[in-house]
């Protein structure tokens, strides 16, 4: 019987949406304020889920401590209060777009799980705007 479980958690992080090999007007019109020279900020809210059976002496999916402390290491101290382009080397060559990042927090959790389950990741860049990762 497969169950999903989530967790919740929150960074704040800094970017800037630009390509090195645009010129600043085609920067300008593709991201426009995303592209601001002096970066701007998010508060980003970020869903972790887990779907996977129910171990049968535990009664658990995964012990979300231990999720917790997964989330803590990968993404918040990696990522919060960063900002993104410059401190936080999977961005060096990559767009901090809300995508790349969805896949990048994937890719650093992942490794860390049994193989037998599946991941989600849901990155929130507003109340309003979201993006979901599942490894596809």
């Amino acid at each position: 019987m497969k169950v999903t479980v989530s967790r919740k958690a929150h960074f704040n992080a800094a970017h800037r949406l630009y390509r090195k090999d645009w010129s600043h007007e085609k920067n300008g019109a593709v991201f426009g304020k995303c592209n601001n020279p002096n970066f701007h900020g998010h508060n980003y809210e970020l869903i972790v889920s887990v779907t996977g059976d129910i171990d049968q002496e535990t009664g658990y999916v995964i012990d979300m401590k231990g999720l917790k402390d997964i989330i803590k290491e990968e993404v918040e101290d990696a990522f919060d209060h960063k900002n993104l382009n410059i401190e936080v080397p999977e961005f060096k060559d990559l767009n901090p777009t809300a995508e790349n990042i969805v896949v990048i927090i994937y890719n650093k959790i992942k490794p860390k799980l049994k193989a037998s389950f599946d991941l989600e990741i849901t990155l929130y860049e507003t109340p309003r705007n979201f993006v979901t990762y599942s490894g596809n």
